[in-house]
């Protein structure tokens, strides 16, 4: 098995490629050790000394490492974890419900399903700027809707990513506010 890395936009995430697929659908963010109980090889991950984040897309891992720790140092060891969880076949994670209750979670709305600015704004993240992002090895997710400011929240190597305020600034709102009138402002959840 060949594993691709690439570098992302934030120097502390590093983007690993398994050459096939990680996530049926979806993405799962582990943000702390705690978090990724429900994964074998989150787990694994974060049994490096220097991990501090791991993010699942739909054909990559992105892992994060600490500030004081270096590539060199931390890319070997997760390149081997990787390559040995998908050669053993083990299952991404030990419990579907968990997940599925994490899922909807991350999925339920607080806004009206039928507000017609939600709907535009979650058209535009789904088609524009999810795919850009997966592609730097993160996500966004849309947190909700309120008088003129949509409320988003960054994962993988998104977030804490020094180009995040950008991006959600110079990039999506300056994206939204030009085909939604209704929007004024986008803000970190």
């Amino acid at each position: 098995m060949f594993i691709q890395t690439e570098e992302t936009p934030n120097p502390a995430t590093l983007k690993f490629l398994p050459g096939q697929a990680v996530m049926a659908g979806g993405t799962a963010d582990f943000p702390t050790p705690e978090d990724a109980a429900a994964s074998p090889l989150a787990r694994r991950l974060y049994e490096i000394a220097g991990v501090t984040g791991v993010f699942f897309g739909a054909d990559f891992i992105t892992v994060t490492k600490a500030d004081d720790r270096q590539w060199h140092e931390l890319k070997p060891p997760a390149l081997g974890v990787i390559m040995e969880h998908f050669a053993a076949g083990t299952p991404l994670f030990v419990d579907h419900r968990a997940v599925s209750a994490q899922a909807a979670h991350a999925a339920s709305d607080p806004d009206d399903p039928d507000d017609p600015v939600v709907v535009r704004v979650k058209y535009l993240l789904d088609t524009r700027v999810r795919p850009a992002v997966a592609q730097d090895g993160g996500d966004i997710l849309f947190h909700g809707f309120a008088e003129g400011v949509v409320y988003l929240h960054m994962q993988g190597a998104c977030a804490g990513c020094p180009s995040s305020t950008a991006t959600l600034k110079s990039g999506i709102e300056n994206m939204l506010r030009h085909y939604i009138p209704e929007v004024r402002e986008v803000r970190s959840a």
